[in-house]
């Protein structure tokens, strides 16, 4: 009997095992099923954050859950409140899940109050009770989240950001198993139209100012895609959405800088937050054709640096930054600094100068093109949008005729590929 070797790559090794800690990073040990609503007393303290959700997933009809990871033809709306305990009793950047069930108000997030919305204008209504100043935040979720999680993890980033702003969630059909990736990047694709309707009714909404939209992870996908959707249809972005910022966004560079340029010459102020070490975009690149993923680049370096400063896109490099996040892919939600820096500048629109950034920790800045020692900082930022993102860590290649499309500013005959 003939001995078979196998050899493997070691690269390839070590993405595979970080898939498989991928999988062990979603089997975090906390009670399910958290959405049933408790009772609130004057010894909980703490505050809450109203949150209005659009969801394209199926109801569950089980108050514990709400909603499956299965995908539904129609979007529904659901005003939910969420308890967060005192400020003294919890760590700022982590969401405090429940050991066990009914969770304690006291020292665990906890789902205070749930009211099912049947129709836009009781949205509208909603939007009209919060509207703080008419701006709205729209958050867009990642990979592998339940419904629930989805919801505590915005609660989080509300509360801790100090964001003065309607906060809106949509939530799309993620399954939540890592061995489920296509399944959930299918489940983008089939809800831009939903999403993108619900950009739509906002930006009519007269009680609307200005829309900030944050994604995160696999949810830029799904918020790039309807922007871009959006300007094809209507020759442009809506103006109310001034404000995207893109947090270790699951997308190919090359594809970004396709979806960015057939947005227009109108574009939203785009916000990239990115870290080299972030385990979960190493993974996705490994199953995704070794591209590089937007999330991941080193903007200081060449050519992304004066393609970005071309484009206008400001580029915050979390790198240096550290997290309770074992595969460093939430930085921006779980580092206090970063996350108030969201919430107090980014969401309104204020542009980040070698001035106004200082986050507490020594790291290097590079603001609007020069490079620089700005204070103190806990970020690399460098101030620029792209045309074209090329791939520096791939070989060279020759110019294609997506790079051609990618350089004019016609690019309407190339709009399906």
């Amino acid at each position: 009997m003939k001995r078979h070797t196998v050899i493997i790559d070691r690269s390839h090794l070590h993405a595979a095992l970080l898939v498989v800690a991928l999988a062990l990073a979603g089997c975090a040990g906390h009670a399910k099923g958290v959405m049933a609503p408790v009772m609130l007393t004057s010894a909980t303290g703490g505050s809450t954050v109203d949150m209005l959700v659009v969801t394209s997933r199926v109801p569950s009809d089980d108050p514990a859950t709400l909603f499956t990871g299965e995908r539904s033809p129609r979007p529904y709306l659901t005003d939910i409140t969420v308890s967060i305990p005192p400020d003294s009793k919890r760590k700022a950047g982590s969401v405090q899940w429940p050991k066990r069930l009914p969770p304690n108000p006291e020292t665990e997030f906890a789902v205070a109050g749930v009211k099912q919305l049947n129709s836009v204008a009781e949205g509208r209504a909603w939007f009209r009770q919060h509207a703080q100043g008419g701006h709205a935040l729209v958050f867009v979720h990642g990979f592998n989240n339940r419904y629930e999680d989805s919801v505590f993890r915005f609660a989080q980033i509300v509360h801790d950001s100090g964001a003065k702003v309607a906060p809106i969630l949509f939530t799309w059909p993620s399954r939540a198993s890592v061995f489920d990736y296509n399944y959930d990047k299918e489940s983008t694709n089939y809800s831009r139209v939903a999403f993108e309707q619900t950009l739509r009714t906002l930006a009519k909404d007269p009680d609307v100012k200005d829309i900030t939209v944050m994604a995160h992870s696999m949810g830029t996908w799904l918020a790039m895609e309807s922007l871009r959707q959006m300007a094809i249809r209507d020759g442009k972005v809506n103006p109310k959405i001034d404000n995207v910022i893109l947090a270790s966004p699951d997308i190919d560079v090359d594809v970004f800088a396709r979806q960015f340029t057939e947005m227009g010459d109108k574009r939203p102020q785009f916000t990239i937050f990115v870290s080299q070490d972030d385990k979960a975009l190493a993974a996705s690149r490994f199953i995704s054709g070794d591209v590089q993923r937007l999330g991941a680049i080193n903007p200081a370096e060449e050519p992304y640096r004066t393609q970005l400063e071309t484009a206008g896109i400001n580029v915050i490099d979390l790198t240096k930054v550290k997290s309770g996040d074992r595969l460093n892919h939430g930085k921006f939600a779980e580092s206090p600094e970063v996350v108030q820096l969201i919430g107090q500048r980014l969401v309104t629109g204020q542009t980040l100068t070698d001035s106004n950034v200082s986050l507490g920790q020594g790291i290097t800045a590079v603001v609007a093109g020069t490079v620089g020692t700005v204070g103190k900082v806990a970020a690399t930022t460098v101030a620029a949008p792209l045309t074209v993102l090329e791939q520096q860590d791939r070989a060279p290649r020759k110019p294609s005729k997506l790079d051609a499309t990618l350089g004019s500013k016609n690019t309407s005959s190339e709009l399906s590929y």
